[in-house]
């Protein structure tokens, strides 16, 4: 059992949680919780190593023994040290430290979201779980963006991580996925009032939906991207929606669409 917060693997695993450097460097990711351990065994993901305390409830034990029955280590740690290196002020017991790996994006593409400067976790999260709930095919994460592996946005994204393409390119990598030859994927950019309203666009061939972030929308880069804009309508008057909150109403919009 390990006491100590100042135990080196400890050490290690909080610098996990708190550095995109670290997180990069490694190559890992930590998750917390029943659940999304349950979604990383499910998905049969790569799995580096679990701490755990005597305060697992019975279906956080069941998914330690699949884990274990897997090989991967585990090591059970005092109260006290996984509130030090958990990111979350009640842990639940369980943590993991995962390969952060990306899922492939798929050949043929017809449904593809690029996120421009989307900085708050959160919202991010959310965004992520929305299109794994979706189908979308992959998500494209600009620079300026959040961590797609910080743990506010896994536990925001609730699994999402294990079940849809995620990558953080550069620009030159966006376009050249958006562009390539045989694609044909029609790029809209999401604007707070230019272009046309989302209900009045045919969502229905191969499209990729650029969104922006919170403060300061979309860039230059994307707008040199776009085939076309479109808009929400906002008889409020409102001048901007939440970006998750704009995004599931395009991304929901094209699945209306085609199941049409």
């Amino acid at each position: 059992m390990i006491t100590s917060i100042h135990n080196p693997k400890i050490q290690a695993i909080r610098k996990l949680q708190t550095q995109v450097r670290a997180r990069r460097e490694e190559q890992k990711f930590v998750i917390e919780g029943v659940r999304l351990a349950e979604e990383a065994l499910q998905a049969s993901w790569q799995v580096h190593e679990i701490l755990f305390t005597d305060q697992l409830d019975e279906r956080g034990k069941n998914v330690l023994v699949g884990f274990t029955n897997r090989g991967v280590p585990a090591e059970q740690v005092t109260q006290e040290v996984m509130k030090t290196v958990s990111d979350t002020e009640t842990p639940q017991g369980i943590l993991a430290v995962l390969s952060l790996q990306a899922l492939p994006i798929p050949k043929i593409l017809s449904f593809i979201l690029v996120l421009d400067a989307v900085r708050d976790p959160g919202n991010l999260g959310t965004i992520l779980r929305t299109a794994a709930a979706a189908g979308v095919q992959a998500v494209l994460l600009a620079p300026g963006s959040a961590d797609a592996f910080a743990p506010k946005v896994v536990r925001a994204g609730m699994g999402a991580h294990f079940r849809l393409p995620i990558l953080q390119p550069g620009w030159e990598a966006i376009r050249r996925i958006l562009k390539a030859p045989g694609i044909n994927l029609h790029v809209y950019l999401a604007d707070s009032a230019a272009g046309s309203p989302y209900m009045q666009v045919d969502f229905c061939l191969p499209v990729a939906l650029i969104v922006g972030g919170e403060t300061g929308g979309t860039g230059s880069e994307s707008a040199s991207l776009a085939d076309d804009k479109v808009h929400i309508p906002m008889p409020g008057g409102s001048e901007s929606l939440n970006a998750a909150i704009a995004a599931s109403i395009l991304i929901f919009e094209v699945i209306r669409q085609r199941g049409r």
